[in-house]
Formats: structure tokens, C-alpha cells, sequence
């Protein structure tokens, strides 16, 4: 065990020769060009610091500093709200690698691969509305009975009940 706390706080050799390899630490881009302000709308300075997907970069693997890194990830998310830089870059099924279920042929084994035979899936949308219902407007759709039911029809002389109809 070290004696002391400067030994114990000394880095560990990382080769077999007891030497500590350190890389070259990086530079940030920002300060170097002497950055004042990172501007959203300059999207090409932006993508340089979002990975192929879309994702913000790390400090670590773009060398910026810490205020410069900040100011990136805030100008990286105003020009995403403003439609200058995707959230997401979709890649095609073909590229994601192993991460399909399944055997080669895809998916589900009881569905066949290919548009469906009765045409595309159908629109989950309220029901249609009949022609003639569609084409009334309030003016010609017919005033209930307000006598109310079972008061007899002058002009039939028959009970017209009056059956309320939910209103879709």
C-alpha cells in the first residue's frame, strides 16, 4: 500500500514499460476562431458537432471547452425548434444492422412481405357521413315534434314518437 497521498493520487502507467501515454490534448475550435457568439442559424458550423443520427456530440470527442460546448448544445436545440437541423436522421432498415427480429425475410412470419393485397390500410377516422346528411345544411334538416311523444298528428291523425339520435 503507498505511503503517501502522492503516490496514491499518480496516475497508473497504462503500457507494459511503465510509461503514462497521454494523447494530445484537443483544442477548441471556438476559441481558437475567437467565437464570440455561436449563431443557430448557421447550420453548417453546427452539424460539425452532431454525429451522423443527429445527436450532439460530446465534449470529449469534439474539443470544445466548457462554454463553448454549452453554448452549441443551446444553439443546436433552437435551430431543431426552427427547422434548420433534423432531431433525428433516419436510416434505412437495411443499414441498422442486426437489429431486426426475425429470420432474413423480416418481421412477422404469418404476414407476406409487400404491399397488402386489398390496397392500402384504411384511414382510422370517424365513420362516413351519408350523402344526403353530408349536404343539409342546419336550415333543411327537419325541427323535431316539439309537441313531444305520443301527441297525436294533425295531418295523419297517427303517434309519431320522436326517437332522439346521437349526434356524431
Amino acid at each position: 500500500m503507498p505511503s503517501s497521498r502522492k503516490q496514491r493520487s499518480r496516475p497508473r502507467p497504462t503500457d507494459t514499460k511503465s510509461r503514462i501515454r497521454r494523447g494530445r490534448p484537443k483544442v477548441c475550435m471556438l476559441c481558437k476562431d475567437r467565437v464570440t457568439h455561436v449563431d443557430y442559424k448557421d447550420s453548417s458550423l453546427l452539424r460539425r458537432f452532431m454525429s451522423e443520427r443527429g445527436k450532439i456530440k460530446s465534449r470529449s470527442s469534439t474539443g470544445t471547452c466548457t462554454q463553448h460546448q454549452a453554448a452549441v448544445a443551446l444553439a443546436i436545440k433552437n435551430a431543431r425548434e426552427m427547422a434548420l437541423l433534423p432531431y433525428v436522421v433516419r436510416t434505412l432498415a437495411g443499414d441498422k444492422g442486426g437489429r431486426r427480429r426475425g429470420g432474413p425475410g423480416g418481421g412477422r412470419p404469418d404476414r407476406p412481405d409487400g404491399p397488402r393485397p386489398d390496397g392500402p390500410r384504411p384511414e382510422r377516422a370517424a365513420p362516413p357521413i351519408d350523402g344526403a346528411e353530408a349536404s343539409a345544411t342546419p336550415a333543411e334538416v327537419p325541427a323535431p315534434d316539439l309537441a313531444g311523444p305520443g301527441v297525436e298528428d294533425e295531418s295523419t291523425g297517427a303517434d309519431d314518437t320522436v326517437i332522439a339520435e346521437p349526434v356524431s
